[in-house]
């Protein structure tokens, strides 16, 4: 395979408890891929309060700094997202029924060789900060597909458990040239 030499980024995306955290993780290690953890859950976990409007601008903010800071330093190699900007945006327009015009420019200009959409074959658990269980999973996972195509990006699905779920991951990208 020709090795392509500038910066590849894939995201790992899909509603909640898809495995994307443990897909993005496995294919930064198989793919010696430098990897941008998740920050939402996080930055929700840690305010001691609900979240409000101006906290998702926060977080969508931050996924912008930390992909320009690790596109800097990745040089050539693989950039892998768990989450981006997509699931900002859907969460925005879900919650509040609006989203920022900026994440919508910011978006239909970005660079991203492929989205990996978990589907929702995992079974749900539940957590503190988890919100859509249920049949909302099955509707967050076709809006997220729709929104992907809206931009024209290219993805793939990804389904199965456990290893399968990584081996249909790699087999996507190997199908694109990535990895």
């Amino acid at each position: 395979m020709e090795k392509i030499n500038r910066l590849r980024k894939i995201v790992i995306t899909g509603p909640e408890s898809t495995g994307k955290t443990e897909l993005s993780k496995a294919l930064a290690v198989r793919l010696n891929a430098r990897w941008i953890p998740e920050y939402a859950r996080g930055y929700v976990e840690n305010i001691g309060r609900s979240y409000q409007y101006e906290d998702l601008e926060i977080i969508a903010r931050y996924q912008i700094q930390q992909e320009e800071e690790e596109s800097a330093i990745s040089g050539n190699g693989i950039l892998i997202f768990d989450t981006w900007l997509i699931i900002t945006k859907v969460w925005f327009e879900v919650v509040y029924s609006k989203s920022p015009v900026w994440i919508e420019e910011y978006i239909a200009e970005a660079n991203i060789d492929i989205f990996l959409v978990c589907s929702p074959d995992l079974p749900w658990i539940a957590d503190p900060v988890r919100e859509n269980g249920g049949e909302m999973r099955n509707r967050l996972f076709e809006r997220y597909c729709l929104e992907i195509e809206k931009y024209g990006f290219k993805y793939e699905i990804v389904e199965g458990l456990g290893e399968d779920r990584l081996n249909n991951a790699l087999k996507h990208l190997q199908s694109h040239q990535i990895g």
